[in-house]
């Protein structure tokens, strides 16, 4: 059994619904603030839930799954160090950017240190999260390659993969374009919620095909090793451990969360510094029972693979969960499930394309333009967008060749992230530090993760921790054979 016209047309109703609801937000004031940061009216709960969202793209949903359905709940170890991160972000770097009024992550590095730096960086993010989002909208045709294969038996691999990542990717501009932030935040709330609903529904139905129920299926994925959660091995080489889980997840999240705009714009969009606290922590708790729910689904999927070993037919790990969507659930729920999964690929894009905008508006064109009425930069930051759509489309196709798109994604972010997160605690951390060292020490930081990405066998989960100490040690090192460090604004 496979999707019929019902589910394409559930897909395709459900998609133009999420499209019509954020176009619900468009903004008609016309101002970079309103446009970029929803005007700062958005509750925190609502904030907080968009967090999560914009942390789960579709090749969370896909990959998750068969990581458990492969391995174990090690993952687990990677989400504690989540929790860890959150906390020290909520203390470490909330507080400075409720210092003035800030619209990107990167203008804090403006008052610290200089324009140089705060181009530098800005730059390191567009450069890194383009190339980390493509992978992720890849993923989009994964799950169409499966759901659509008999519809689409008349085209090439790649075309399919053209027209899904199309479709996604225009359907995503068309309110993120409009609305701007609104439009991201609520939409993010609505997607959410139906792809939790619709990965929950999933997970009932394959313990109900598995004869017994939960007690046999529960017990089977636990004699197979499926429930294990730590692994206390050494060795910088294995990916998901407790040292590198633990240690490796607090320095990303701390990068990810306080230095990477796609998150930190939320935290800006927040009413208080308080409630940007309360968005920033909730999402943790929300986050660790959203990969518990993906990777149960995964030890699930493994129990029913023994028992109808044709779901096993599969080229990928990333495919089983959406394989088992379109070939056991009945129709229309099916085509319902996929949209959910195809949702959160928009979730996730919308975010990337608004912080993608906002950087290059902010952070460059308005340095340059600093006289431009709000109406052309709100303009221009809508032609950025869409800029940014066309790019984010050529990178998802160049993406087709990659392995597990999870680690791809995260490997790619991660080498970034080292740097990042070492000028930023270079500037709250320390008063001697200065833009030259924080600049030379960036840029040995970032060449040293490359290195390790691309000549070593150093897990992904350790990037962040030695890109961000190389930058933060050299950086304060060379700093002390500059100029002067300038002092942070209060």
């Amino acid at each position: 059994m496979g999707l019929n016209a019902l589910d394409v047309g559930v897909i395709g109703v459900y998609l133009a619904a999420v499209t019509a609801f954020g176009l619900r937000f468009r903004d008609r004031r016309r101002t970079v603030k309103s446009y970029f940061l929803a005007d700062k009216a958005a509750p925190w709960w609502a904030i907080s839930l968009s967090i999560v969202a914009a942390e789960t793209s579709t090749l969370t949903i896909i990959s998750i799954p068969g990581l458990a359905y492969d391995q174990d709940f090690r993952f687990l170890q990677l989400v504690f160090g989540y929790l860890i991160g959150r906390v020290i972000v909520s203390f470490l770097l909330i507080p400075h950017y409720f210092r003035g009024e800030l619209v990107t992550a990167y203008q804090l590095i403006e008052r610290r240190f200089g324009q140089r730096l705060r181009a530098l960086t800005g730059a390191v993010f567009l450069l890194t999260r383009a190339a980390a989002e493509g992978v992720r909208v890849f993923a989009v045709a994964i799950v169409v390659r499966v759901a659509l294969g008999a519809l689409l038996s008349g085209m090439s691999g790649f075309e399919r993969d053209v027209s899904a990542i199309a479709i996604v990717t225009f359907l995503t501009l068309v309110y993120t374009f409009e609305g701007g932030m609104a439009a991201v935040i609520w939409t993010d709330v609505v997607q959410l919620a139906v792809y939790i609903a619709g990965t929950l529904v999933c997970l009932f139905t394959i313990v109900h095909f598995v004869p017994g129920g939960w007690p046999v299926a529960l017990s089977a994925a636990n004699h197979a090793g499926k429930f294990r959660v730590f692994d206390f091995s050494g060795g910088l080489g294995t990916t998901y451990t407790f040292w590198s889980g633990v240690i490796g997840g607090t320095f990303l999240t701390i990068a990810s969360h306080g230095t990477d705009q796609l998150i930190v714009q939320r935290l800006l969009a927040a009413r208080s510094e308080g409630q940007s606290k309360a968005a920033l922590l909730f999402s943790g708790g929300a986050v660790l029972a959203q990969f518990a729910l993906f990777l149960l689904v995964g030890a699930m999927l493994y129990v029913f693979g023994r028992v109808d070993p044709q779901i096993m037919t599969f080229s990928r790990s990333d495919s089983i969960f959406p394989a088992f969507v379109v070939t056991r659930m009945p129709h229309g729920v099916s085509g319902l499930l996929i949209g959910a999964i195809l949702a959160a690929a928009m979730s996730n894009l919308s975010a990337a394309l608004n912080a993608l905008s906002s950087t290059t508006i902010v952070d460059f064109y308005q340095h340059r333009r600093p006289q431009s009425s709000e109406e052309r930069k709100v303009a221009l930051s809508r032609m950025a967008t869409v800029v940014w759509a066309l790019v984010l489309f050529g990178l998802a196709l160049l993406a087709r060749g990659g392995g597990r798109v999870l680690e791809m994604g995260l490997s790619i972010a991660s080498v970034a992230y080292g740097a990042l997160l070492g000028v930023f605690l270079l500037g709250v951390l320390t008063k001697r530090a200065n833009e030259t060292g924080a600049m030379v020490g960036m840029l040995l930081g970032l060449g040293f993760t490359l290195c390790l990405w691309r000549f070593s066998h150093v897990a992904f989960t350790w990037y962040v921790v030695f890109g961000s100490t190389v930058t933060f040690v050299l950086g304060l090192l060379v700093s002390y054979f500059a100029a002067p460090a300038t002092k942070l604004s209060a």
